[in-house]
């Protein structure tokens, strides 16, 4: 798919739009299981600036987002000590759907359904643009980081692992 093919509203966007946050759209073939890894190939972006977009809960199943370059693993220990968790995991499909209303591989960490808290990689803040998910599956827009703090609050945290050294995947 072209770069400047337009795609339909999503709740993301209209976010994005009533902010007056300038933000390019970036369509792809969706393809499971694949991926900040995919969209980067697929578009010719550098994966280090392409981020995921991951619902986890704590201890007491209270949801949170977490936004991760795309060839990083999140270090759950790492990152439940920096927001003061005793544990963080994943959610399952299931609830990271019914919490941020997007579906798994589409998820935008603008205008989820529910309010959560919001957590950064600190060093997708250096990029001059990061690409995150636009609210659909094979849809990326490319956002100036300061939007992540700006619009959703996001706090910063150091829990990205390099994939080859992560034992999860």
């Amino acid at each position: 798919m072209a770069k400047d093919k337009h795609v339909s509203e999503t709740p993301a966007t209209q976010l994005l739009k009533k902010n007056r946050i300038v933000f390019t759209e970036h369509p792809y073939e969706y393809v499971d299981h694949g991926g900040a890894m995919e969209a980067a190939r697929q578009l010719g972006l550098d994966l280090h600036q392409v981020a995921k977009t991951l619902i986890m809960e704590d201890e007491n199943a209270k949801p949170l987002v977490i936004v991760m370059h795309g060839d990083r693993e999140v270090s759950t220990k790492n990152l439940a000590r920096q927001i003061g968790a005793k544990k963080v995991s994943p959610c399952s499909v299931d609830m990271a759907q019914k919490h941020s209303g997007y579906m798994v591989g589409g998820t935008s960490p603008f205008a989820t359904r529910k309010k959560m808290p919001v957590w950064v990689e600190a060093e997708l803040l250096d990029a001059p643009v990061i690409y995150v998910n636009g609210g659909r599956r094979g849809y990326l827009v490319g956002v100036p980081p300061a939007a992540l703090i700006r619009l959703l609050e996001a706090k910063l945290v150091n829990a990205g692992l390099h994939k080859e050294k992560s034992k999860h995947r």
